[in-house]
């Protein structure tokens, strides 16, 4: 799991997603670090500044190193939940979406695979992350998993002792609402070892590797 940020408070996401506001109340704030670094501009997450390259950029060129699927829940790939009124939803990030692998989408509501340009093809699975993660190895031929987000999916690999290696950046700003990531996790700290790293933007970037 790379490049997620939380708030101080521990909230991945703000209270009152929608289509205008995928990121509810919070807009843009969780990702003010990483919009400006060159990985997220070459993305098509474009900023006034000129591409950064320093300590955020050598975090986010990690994103996709080495990924062959990634894993997400169905907000992050579409802004309302329940059946699907259509299949004309393809997604946030247009006909080209920069994942360029395997996506599975984790949603009570499967439909058929979505492909789309450059590589990505979105699959829509009914799964527990046990099973969603088995999916996930057969379509990513010996490469890495990412457990692409949002929130909850995170904590759901989290509870069930998925996740191997972890990127967490905390950023400077209080929510006060939303989603908190840490729920249910107490002791989380146990399985992991942890290192942190400041940036001079003001988050910290924080590296969990588990044990053994």
């Amino acid at each position: 799991m790379h490049s997620f940020s939380v708030s101080l408070d521990g909230f991945g996401v703000g209270e009152g997603q929608r289509l205008e506001t995928p990121f509810g109340h919070a807009g843009t704030r969780l990702l003010e670090w990483a919009l400006p670094t060159r990985t997220f501009q070459q993305m098509g997450f474009h900023d006034e500044q000129e591409a950064s390259n320093g300590v955020d950029e050598a975090f986010a060129s990690r994103w996709n190193t080495g990924v062959g699927v990634e894993i997400m829940g169905r907000n992050k790939f579409a802004p309302k939940l329940g059946p699907w009124p259509n299949d004309e939803w393809r997604g946030w990030w247009g006909d080209t979406p920069p994942f360029h692998t395997p996506v599975i989408v984790l949603t009570h509501h499967p439909r058929p695979p979505l492909e789309m340009e450059g590589g990505t093809s979105f699959h829509f699975l009914d799964a527990e992350p046990a099973e969603a993660l088995e999916k996930a190895r057969e379509l990513a031929k010996g490469r890495d998993i990412r457990i692409g987000g949002g929130t909850s999916t995170i904590r759901q690999f989290l509870q069930a002792d998925l996740i191997d290696e972890m990127h967490i950046v905390v950023v400077p700003i209080v929510l006060g609402r939303g989603e908190r990531l840490w729920d249910g996790l107490e002791e989380l700290e146990q399985r992991f070892r942890i290192e942190s790293v400041t940036s001079p933007s003001g988050v910290i970037h924080m590296t969990f590797w588990r044990h053994g």
